[in-house]
């Protein structure tokens, strides 16, 4: 009896003080959401946002909003916003990862269907019925690069206005098409025209992605997930010389375009179903807060001005172009490694065939594969054990800059490697695919999240056309320098760049991110009142 007495009591009191919590709450959140939105000062301003989706304060952050990791008692919201990476439900998690493997699988394909030329161009040389030559297949390689560059950044731009899930299956679909047809040309002109719309195409796959992943993942653990993701560059490399290859060699050259094909129509119709854009398509709230403005029932979502964007956004931010920049020396290596290093081999070193000399290099996939992953989660380890302090822009630039050193002095200690050390010459390749894939990986991460989340396709976008601007400069200039120069010469071209994106990058230590930068503005307009 006493015991049902004190317990009545208690939460009889407890009703009481609820009822009194409940008009200080609700001042609280009237206050937030007169907030007047101002630029400022002296920061690029991605995007105007809304009042009442600003960020809570670190002492306000007690709202008792439904969310997939947080419970809604005020004392379980506040520990949840003080761990470092969210902690999410069962049924969210299982979801998410379909859809992950889903943009890992897709974009595999991608670099599937974009580099079954390169293997089955030997075999294409070798037919009497093309009549083919080397410099033939040159000209169809040298046509791609500019078209893929070109599609990145139109469909980075305009991707906005369109579902991201859904045009990553259908670019799959298109570009897997585009192999089958090539596989029925019998002209250079057929060719030609397959592969520069192969190229057009390509570029859809690489910020549609991006703009997948910002939306599934918090910036805590986002650069964990976005190395994972990355490592589908080198799935896609690895499963190219196996498919299109092994095709091509046993069955005949067409079916090293066709099979790539039929994989890439298969991959796409499953991405389709396993792809959203965001969590809310699912039912579950946003990772992080949003930034769209509440709109009355039956309210349309008004479609992003993609050209606004890409001006205030992405080419009036300084930052971008810096980024941008340090893409395009990292390109010029990138692409130098892999064009060169073969021929490097076979003509400096000795190596007596191509078939040696591939499997010496084997090992720039399988340390890009390691060294993306690794880049990824020391980032993230530095932002978490940061503590807020410093920017997290500016901590993933640190990292870029450890590997773009490392990528100098692994392209150095290569030129030293004796022919006869074929063991010691993979692991110097090895090491340089671990440098070179990190700082690949990073900037376009950072250059996604120094804008606002709708425009991060067209950040994306923008960066790999400028990107790809570099690695068609790794191709004739390099050549020629080689030519007149020789491989000395090669190699310090390759080792200014690594310095020249040093140079870049140095001034963006200490960047912040798009959300660090919401958050100061808001403290500051809550401290004005």
């Amino acid at each position: 009896m006493l015991l049902s007495a004190h317990t009545q009591r208690v939460h009889a009191s407890c009703a009481r003080a609820s009822q009194s919590a409940l008009p200080v709450l609700r001042s609280a959140l009237a206050r937030r959401s007169n907030v007047q939105i101002r630029r400022l000062p002296g920061v690029v301003q991605p995007e105007p946002l809304p009042q009442q989706q600003w960020p809570e304060l670190p002492e306000q952050q007690q709202q008792q909003q439904h969310r997939p990791d947080v419970a809604c008692a005020a004392g379980g919201a506040a520990a949840a916003s003080d761990a470092p990476t969210p902690a999410y439900s069962a049924e969210f998690i299982r979801r998410r990862l379909v859809v992950f493997i889903g943009i890992v699988i897709g974009y595999s394909c991608y670099y599937l269907t974009r580099n079954s030329l390169t293997y089955t161009a030997p075999v294409m040389v070798a037919d009497p019925k093309l009549a083919m030559d080397i410099t033939q297949i040159g000209a169809m390689t040298s046509i791609f690069p500019i078209a893929y560059g070109m599609s990145k950044f139109i469909s980075g731009v305009l991707g906005a206005r369109f579902s991201p899930s859904v045009l990553l299956a259908g670019g799959l679909m298109a570009t897997a098409l585009i192999n089958i047809a090539f596989g029925f040309g019998t002209s250079l002109a057929w060719f030609c025209f397959f592969w520069a719309l192969n190229g057009t195409l390509q570029g859809v796959g690489g910020p549609c992605c991006a703009r997948i992943l910002t939306t599934w993942f918090a910036s805590k653990e986002r650069g964990t997930y976005w190395g994972m993701w990355n490592i589908a560059h080198n799935l896609g490399g690895f499963a190219a010389p196996l498919v299109a290859g092994g095709f091509a060699k046993s069955m005949g050259w067409k079916w090293g375009m066709w099979a790539p094909g039929i994989i890439g129509l298969v991959v796409g119709c499953f991405v389709l179903f396993a792809c959203k854009d965001k969590p809310e398509d699912l039912g579950f709230p946003p990772v992080e807060p949003a930034a769209e403005k509440p709109k009355a029932a039956g309210e349309a979502k008004p479609k992003p001005n993609v050209l606004k964007q890409l001006l205030n956004n992405v080419l009036k931010n300084p930052f971008i172009w810096g980024m941008a920049l340090t893409y395009f020396f990292i390109y010029i290596v990138r692409q130098g490694v892999t064009s060169w290093f073969v021929f490097y081999l076979i003509k400096e070193k000795g190596v007596s065939d191509a078939a040696q000399a591939a499997v010496r290099v084997s090992g720039l996939e399988l340390g890009g594969l390691v060294g993306s992953l690794i880049a990824g989660r020391v980032s993230d380890m530095m932002i978490n054990s940061s503590g807020g302090k410093g920017g997290a822009v500016g901590k993933r630039v640190q990292v870029v800059m450890a590997y773009t050193v490392g990528i100098a002095l692994a392209l150095l200690s290569f030129q030293y490697v004796p022919a006869s050390a074929a063991a010691l010459q993979w692991l110097n390749v090895f090491m340089i695919g671990f440098f070179l894939y990190g700082p690949q990986m990073l900037i376009g991460l950072c250059g996604a999240e120094l804008v606002g989340p709708d425009s991060v396709g067209a950040s994306e976008g923008f960066l790999g056309w400028i990107a790809y601007l570099g690695a068609a400069n790794a191709g004739i200039p390099l050549s020629i320098i080689v030519k007149e120069y020789g491989w000395p010469a090669y190699f310090n071209t390759l080792i200014g760049a690594c310095a020249l994106a040093l140079l870049l990058l140095s001034p963006m230590m200490n960047l912040k991110s798009f959300v660090q930068r919401r958050e100061i503005y808001m403290q500051r307009k809550l401290k004005g009142q």
